[in-house]
């Protein structure tokens, strides 16, 4: 499975670097995003095809703030529909009190860790309106380690001209 996995990476990315097009349809964008965890999302281009995404995400009782660099490209040769791939890392905190059994156990934490992303966005043209689907699975390395397989997200965003 993992060489599946592995294989179909490789071709995203190959066919990522491949492109030409340019993606930009706005420069910057601020809004929400909704899905396992909820939060904030800003994307600023640093240039036609380049991105810097930053999101303050809550859930699971806490907080997590992630920054990712992400490479977009025109999808399927339609105006406004972009396709982006990229990674980066996060830092956050969680503090679950869960009832198990009739007992209150107290459960909390920090954690940090790294970030993949791919997605699709549209802007309009008539209004400025971006939405976005993507996944973004991540690998906990310090707290509670391990891989987490993601969230599927919706992003609603003010695209600024």
């Amino acid at each position: 499975m993992r060489k599946f996995q592995l294989a179909i990476l490789v071709f995203i990315l190959s066919v990522a670097f491949q492109q030409q097009a340019q993606a930009q349809y706005y420069r910057t964008s601020l809004g929400l995003k909704f899905g396992g965890y909820n939060g904030i999302s800003a994307k600023h281009f640093i240039n036609d095809v380049n991105a810097l995404e930053g999101l303050l995400s809550f859930g699971y009782g806490g907080f997590a703030i992630t920054g990712l660099y992400e490479w977009n490209w025109v999808a399927f040769d339609t105006d406004g529909l972009g396709w982006y791939i990229g990674g980066g890392a996060h830092i956050g905190v969680w503090d679950n009190r869960p009832y198990r059994n009739d007992v209150f156990y107290e459960e909390s934490g920090a954690f940090i860790g790294l970030d993949f992303i791919i997605g699709l966005e549209y802007t309009f043209e008539e209004i400025p309106l971006n939405l976005a689907l993507d996944w973004k699975p991540a690998f906990d390395i310090i707290g509670d380690q391990g891989f987490w397989p993601g969230d599927v997200a919706l992003g609603i965003r003010y695209a600024f001209q």
